[in-house]
């Protein structure tokens, strides 16, 4: 009986510690500010950014489906804001993570989205992008400034009216 009553508190013990141990762990996927954002390239869209050659330039990656209404509506105001602002400083590349392009073509042309810096990710990227950049708890934007480095994430539109 006391043999079982000590396993029984050994398990608990180490239980107790690993658990512990476990909220304050680093989590391995996606990217937060200070990091650097790493390239994204592949054929499907013909999308090749790499964002450290953007010499005064700041890049918002965002990342949307037309099944996610927040991430579309955010979609849309981020690219009303930028093409307000008429700004050279700051380059909108928006992937699309949606099931099947005819989706996405067609929410393009219901949003009114100029096509230029709008990206669909295809079925061949979709698992990539969503471990690359931690989009498993939902979607996401990074603010990149020219150097290639995460300055801030989650940026609304009207956060862009004060990049600098």
């Amino acid at each position: 009986m006391q043999i079982k009553t000590c396993v029984l508190f050994g398990l608990t013990a180490v239980l107790l510690f690993l658990s512990a141990g476990s909220e304050k762990a680093s989590f391995t996927e996606g990217f937060r500010p200070g990091n650097r954002a790493s390239r994204i390239e592949y054929g499907e869209s013909n999308l090749s950014v790499d964002f450290s050659n953007r010499t005064g330039h700041y890049t918002l990656l965002n990342f949307w489906a037309a099944y996610d209404a927040v991430s579309r509506v955010h979609n849309m105001q981020l690219w009303r804001k930028i093409s307000a602002l008429d700004s050279t400083r700051i380059t909108l590349f928006s992937i699309s993570m949606d099931e099947n392009f005819s989706v996405y073509a067609e929410t393009l042309k219901a949003d009114k989205l100029d096509t230029t810096n709008q990206f669909y990710a295809g079925r061949e990227n979709k698992s990539s992008l969503y471990k690359k950049y931690g989009l498993k708890d939902g979607f996401k934007n990074f603010l990149i400034d020219d150097k290639g480095v995460i300055v801030a994430a989650n940026v609304t539109a009207e956060e862009l009216s004060n990049v600098k």
